[in-house]
Parts: C-alpha cells; structure tokens; sequence
C-alpha cells in the first residue's frame, strides 16, 4: 500500500467484503464466494467443516446444486483493525430457509472475518461461521433473533 488507508476506509472496506461474501451465498454462487479468499485462506463451516481458501468454491459448488441454502441475514458488530494490512470483523447473522420469510433460530450464527489486504484489494484470511446456541440462555436467542428480524424487516420495506 503506497498510502496509509484511513480507519474509515479500511473498516468500509472489510464491511463491503463481508457484505459481498454473504451476498454471494445468498445468490448461490460459489465462484463469486470463493474469489473474495485468499488461496491460503481458512474458512470454517456452521458445521465445523474447515477448507483452505483454494478449495473453497470446489467445497460450495456442491452443495448449492445438491442443496436449498438459507439465506443470511446479518449485523455487523464491529470492524477492527489489526495492523497496517489486516483487519477483523465480528458480526452476528441468521438464515431464511427457502421460501420462507422467517428467520430460523436454530441457524442463528456468530461470524468472524479477518481480511488481509494484498494484490491491491481486500480478501478473506479467515471466515467462521460459529453456531449461536446459547445454551440455558433463551433470552440471548430471542435477542439475537430479535436485532436480526429488525434488519429483515427494515430490508423489506419499500424505499
């Protein structure tokens, strides 16, 4: 980088990364999703599953021609920034199965992103997708179902 970015841009920046990468599961589009990795990326799965950024659109094409995803939902909590060239992201998310239009609690998701800058762009070092249980606790599930069907909402209003 020949300029330091300001906080402003670099935190824009890492949003409109992590905006975009959901945007491409929710469109189903697994070359577009896996071309915002870096190759040596980590990406570890709502189900554990954990694949290196080269493998990332091989792991995805599958499963959205064999499978109905959900779609995300989701609020950024934070961006952050770690150093000259990598900054994280933590963001809370939820999933509208197919032709529904309703969150389902059970898919309610914490991510984290942490974003390299290199090549002249932004892209994914890690993206993780941790289950949002919150066992014993339903009041944090209702909270958190609660923030994310606000978004939901505020996205389908016309204007």
């Amino acid at each position: 980088m020949d300029e330091t970015p300001t906080e402003d841009s670099v935190a824009r920046a890492v949003r409109d990364l992590y905006e975009t990468l959901l945007r491409a599961w929710n469109h189903r589009d697994a070359q577009g999703y896996a071309a915002l990795f870096a190759p040596d990326a980590a990406m570890i799965g709502f189900d554990g599953s954990q694949v290196r950024g080269s493998e990332v659109a091989g792991h995805l094409a599958p499963i959205f021609a064999d499978h109905p995803t959900a779609a995300y939902v989701w609020k950024i909590r934070e961006v952050r920034r770690l150093g000259s060239d990598a900054a994280m992201l933590r963001a809370i998310a939820g999933m509208v199965p197919p032709g529904q239009t309703e969150l389902k609690p059970d898919l309610n998701v914490v991510q984290t992103l942490v974003a390299v800058y290199g090549a002249e762009t932004w892209q994914v070092a890690l993206f993780q997708n941790t289950p949002a249980a919150h066992h014993n606790r339903p009041e944090l599930v209702e909270q958190h179902s609660s923030e994310l069907g606000q978004v939901l909402r505020e996205a389908s209003e016309p204007g």
